[in-house]
């Protein structure tokens, strides 16, 4: 029999890197493959030979990251690029994310999944409008852990009064955001300094090093701590003679854990029904958890296609057409009033209309400013959807997975706005929705 104690404890960080342009993001990163013994030796051999070829006798570590031609060219990140490394005491999927603000959407991705984000701040720089967009979309995105890595430290003498006073800003900026955590180090990724070995020019600092804070940072390990949540990706009929009466839904376990005799409902039918059997990877299993990709069959025979979501009965997610949400706006088209939209979330896409954009976040004072007419491109905000069909969505608070959607152009299919239902800062605006002058 399985049981959720069966599941290993985890060994996985999902971490992404930000900051403002020349931040040294990817340096960093670099750093971190290299010094971490991460690198194969043809990749440094080929760093090695580009470095030279610009006229740089040290290598140069940030283009173990920066990959695209237009990015080693302009010297800038313009993608998301993730990286996979380990050590003896956990493994990491990183993301380096760009700087630059029109590439804030690319952040927004790669920081979607991440349980902590390195946010870098240039030592000579301080704070900037950048580094107080990453802040705000870390804490849109409910990342659990913040690291504040003030870098380039060797250009500013290595003073602890210089790191103290952008710590101390930071902290207050993130704090006022609903940051729970936010841990500072000193470092300069160029030199290595408080990176994976401490450094030797700053006495002053006594807290860990990144790659330390980074092995040692809590990681939510326990599945039972979340609703469970079953999106159903596919339904399995197989037309043989052996398998006449098999009818099974597939899909990954957003959240939670499922058992056999538990009560479930469907959603947004809300039909109800009893787990009868749960198959994972060919075997039958008495329990299955997050993340994994099972089979569920129910008692009844009902009506369940892709796009429905299957949640235990107690606690279910109450299915609505009306949603509110706090969003990031990533594409160059503006958002505005009475935009027909498509909705996607989870497995399930649906028509939507914008009826109302009752607020736009500024950056610099964390002031609602009502009414802004339109989003642009990295615009945080707040919106009021109606959906032509009932959502079974959770509070973004309560789960990442499925309090968060996408907001799609159904003409092209590019993807416009990234949303999480419910309000995501404690400031949010919350005027009532205006009328667009269209409905369902």
């Amino acid at each position: 029999m399985t049981t959720v104690t069966d599941a290993p404890a985890t060994s996985l960080l999902r971490f992404a890197t930000a900051g403002s342009v020349d931040d040294g993001k990817s340096t960093l990163v670099g750093r971190l493959l290299h010094d971490s013994k991460s690198v194969l030796a043809d990749q440094l051999e080929a760093v090695a030979h580009a470095s030279r070829s610009r006229g740089h006798e040290a290598p140069d570590l940030a283009l173990l990251t920066d990959g695209l031609r237009a990015e080693r060219e302009q010297g800038i990140t313009i993608d998301v690029a993730y990286r996979y490394f380990a050590t003896s005491r956990r493994r990491f999927i990183l993301a380096d994310t760009p700087g630059h603000v029109q590439y804030t959407r690319n952040m927004v991705t790669g920081a979607s999944t991440a349980e902590l984000a390195v946010v870098l701040v240039d030592a000579r720089k301080g704070v900037v409008e950048q580094t107080r967009r990453h802040a705000a979309v870390a804490a849109l995105l409910r990342v659990p852990h913040v690291v504040l890595a003030v870098n380039k430290m060797d250009l500013a003498d290595y003073a602890e009064p210089v790191f103290a006073a952008i710590a101390e800003e930071f902290t207050g900026y993130a704090a006022s955001l609903g940051v729970p955590e936010v841990t500072a180090i000193p470092i300069s990724a160029l030199a290595g300094d408080n990176v994976v070995t401490p450094s030797a020019h700053m006495d002053w600092y006594g807290g860990p090093t990144v790659l330390e804070h980074l092995e040692n940072v809590p990681v939510v390990a326990d599945p039972t701590a979340d609703p469970a949540r079953f999106p159903v990706q596919y339904v399995i009929r197989p037309q043989t003679a052996r398998h006449r009466d098999y009818r099974g839904y597939a899909g990954q376990i957003a959240s939670g854990v499922l058992r056999v005799g538990e009560a479930v409902t469907v959603l947004p039918s809300g039909r109800t029904s009893t787990i009868a059997a749960i198959d994972l990877l060919g075997q039958a299993v008495d329990v299955a958890w997050a993340p994994q990709s099972v089979t569920v069959r129910l008692a009844d025979d009902l009506d369940v296609s892709r796009g429905d979501l299957i949640a235990p009965s107690a606690g279910a997610p109450e299915p609505t057409r009306d949603v509110e949400a706090t969003v990031c706006h990533v594409a160059d088209r503006p958002l505005r009033v009475g935009d027909r939209v498509l909705l996607k979330h989870t497995t399930r896409t649906v028509k939507a209309l914008v009826k109302a954009l009752p607020s736009r976040l500024s950056l610099a004072d964390l002031a609602q400013h009502p009414d802004p007419g339109e989003l642009a491109a990295n615009d945080i905000g707040r919106v009021v959807l109606r959906t032509a069909e009932p959502l079974a969505l959770d509070s973004y608070d309560r789960s990442r997975r499925t309090g968060s959607f996408l907001l799609i152009d159904p003409a092209d299919g590019t993807t416009l706005t990234a949303g999480m239902a419910g309000a995501a800062f404690a400031a949010a605006h919350d005027a009532a929705a205006g009328d667009a002058g269209w409905d369902f």
